[in-house]
């Protein structure tokens, strides 16, 4: 087998067969040396016939992932440019499930499979996978915590690794690209607050707390008394840290707690920060309704999420890289249905505000900082772990970039108490 028709050149072909297109504006690089495609187009690595043999076995974005996750294809150059090329092309441009093969073609990706002698068994998933199937019903309190455990219980180390000082996990607010990941998270910390029209020694919940850096946050700069409630045991336990090494512990109470089972309001205020895409479209309306009960007339909920911004009818594919790995049963509404939830709940709209551009910034900073402390990571948690995080949040900023993805705060108001002010200028 030559070099010019090696292996690169049928894994050319086999690529198309599962991206349904015959233009792959990529360049190939097989194991045995061979290389196929422009040379100056972005470079993708086959590392051992495994890849292709995950593509036989599952040949559509689960088979694909798998590959990247185990380290059977990489992506050694610039990884956005790669993505982005890969995402532009077939069925990654439709923005829809992979539909599956038809006879004819899955035949074709078999023949080449065997010119390239990768027939074998169905290699297991990389152990970063999981099958949350097994647990329970989709959303019943048991299966969410498995859910935030497996993403949130990987290391409390590596976390501080890939997000900073700040501890924060949700999109920032940046003046600037300039203005720098630890500042432009503060600043999302202070809008939140002077969103909510915290006050000295009101009472607020934090829903969804994580490392409990809002939390710090409202206590210090605003005096307020906060309960925070997380699924994650390892959020909570370095929460809990974070607090007394603060002296706050007389004013912030972190919680293991699932929202729904929160009962002693009334709360003067909520906020609700990156925690809601885990609670699903079919529990949102029980979500804000709950909520809605927790606040006093006149308090104020922020709802911060990312949102779908390619209609309402998309669902997840729980047989897709993001479920199986990241979030398990996590769910992106379109803002007009987190809009509908919150105002049948009967909430008051006070403010809405799209942050799409700040959210691609923060996590270009977050795929920097796992880059710059990649062996370190590595070492905290596992290759395909760090791999992982690295394919997650890399394609979220360019699903951000594009406007296939959005992040929203809503800001709404229990009606009763006292008026909401006439102009967003009293927070901004």
């Amino acid at each position: 087998m030559s070099k010019s028709r090696g292996a690169a050149a049928l894994l050319a072909e086999a690529l198309g067969i599962v991206l349904g297109t015959e233009q792959i504006p990529l360049r190939l690089r097989a194991w045995d040396g061979s290389a196929a495609g422009p040379a100056e187009a972005p470079v993708i690595e086959f590392r051992s016939r495994r890849a292709l043999r995950r593509m036989l076995w599952s040949p559509g974005m689960l088979g694909l992932s798998r590959a990247y996750v185990a380290g059977d294809i990489d992506a050694p150059c610039d990884l956005y440019t790669s993505f982005t090329a890969l995402s532009a092309v077939g069925k990654f441009a439709e923005l829809e499930p992979f539909s599956p093969l038809t006879l004819r073609e899955r035949a074709r990706l078999l023949r080449i499979a065997v010119r390239l002698g990768a027939i074998g068994r169905n290699p297991a998933p990389p152990p970063e996978e999981i099958t949350i199937d097994r647990v329970g019903r989709k959303h019943s309190k048991k299966r969410d915590a498995v859910a935030i455990s497996h993403h949130y219980d990987v290391g409390n180390d590596f976390y501080a690794l890939v997000l900073g000082p700040s501890m924060v996990y949700s999109c920032a607010v940046w003046d600037s690209p300039e203005t720098g990941l630890d500042a432009a998270q503060e600043a999302k910390l202070d809008l939140v607050c002077r969103k909510l029209g915290l006050e000295q020694g009101m009472r607020v919940l934090d829903v969804g707390c994580g490392w409990g850096s809002f939390a710090l946050h409202a206590a210090e700069r605003y005096g307020a008394d906060v309960v925070g409630v997380t699924l994650s045991a390892e959020q909570a336990e370095r929460a809990r840290k974070r607090v007394a090494e603060a002296g706050l512990t007389e004013q912030v109470e972190i919680r293991v707690q699932d929202y729904r089972d929160v009962d002693d309001g009334p709360f003067d205020a909520i906020s609700s920060i990156g925690m809601s895409e885990h609670v699903g479209r079919d529990q949102i309306a029980g979500y804000s309704s709950h909520l809605f009960g927790l606040l006093r007339p006149g308090g104020r909920l922020l709802n911060h999420a990312i949102s779908w911004n390619a209609g309402d009818t998309m669902r997840p594919d729980p047989d897709s890289f993001i479920p199986k790995y990241v979030f398990p049963d996590g769910e992106m509404l379109s803002l007009t249905v987190m809009l509908g939830a919150l105002e049948s709940a009967k909430f008051e709209v006070l403010d809405v505000e799209a942050l799409r551009q700040h959210y691609a910034l923060t996590l270009r900073a977050w795929v920097q900082n796992l880059e710059d402390h990649w062996d370190e990571a590595v070492g905290l948690t596992s290759e395909g772990r760090a791999r992982v995080w690295r394919l997650y949040m890399a394609t979220s900023a360019l699903g951000f970039e594009n406007g296939l993805t959005g992040v929203n705060q809503v800001l709404v108001q229990r009606p009763g108490g006292a008026q909401p002010p006439l102009r967003r200028t009293d927070w901004l």
